[in-house]
């Protein structure tokens, strides 16, 4: 698994990595259901997440965002998940596909 602080520079990270403390502290804020949100591939990616994994995040973290940004929650939404793909992106570039247990073929298919 790849330590927290290797991840800083990636990014996204700077929602990624404050969510990622959010969600093990048990804090529901935006970085924490945008990480919850992203779960699945984080894990895949070699990310260990801790703490409990919230029902439906994305609609929590819509809420969240709605009540900080009002009538602009929806381009913050867009926002934040558009800087969780960047964070996938960036971590598979530097992880290699062995690793992961994926051939190059099954990876392009």
């Amino acid at each position: 698994m790849k330590a927290i602080d290797q991840l800083d520079d990636l990014p996204g990270a700077e929602l990624v990595v404050p969510g990622l403390a959010d969600l093990k502290a048990g804090r529901e804020t935006a970085e924490a259901m945008l990480v919850a949100a992203g779960a699945t591939k984080l894990r895949i990616l070699g990310i260990a997440l801790e703490g409990e994994l919230p029902v439906m995040p994305e609609h929590r973290l819509y809420e969240i965002l709605a009540a900080e940004f009002g009538n602009n929650a929806h381009s913050r939404y867009n926002a934040y998940i558009g800087r969780l793909v960047s964070f996938f992106r960036a971590l598979a570039l530097i992880r290699p596909l062995e690793s992961r247990g994926v051939t190059a073929h099954a990876e392009t298919c």
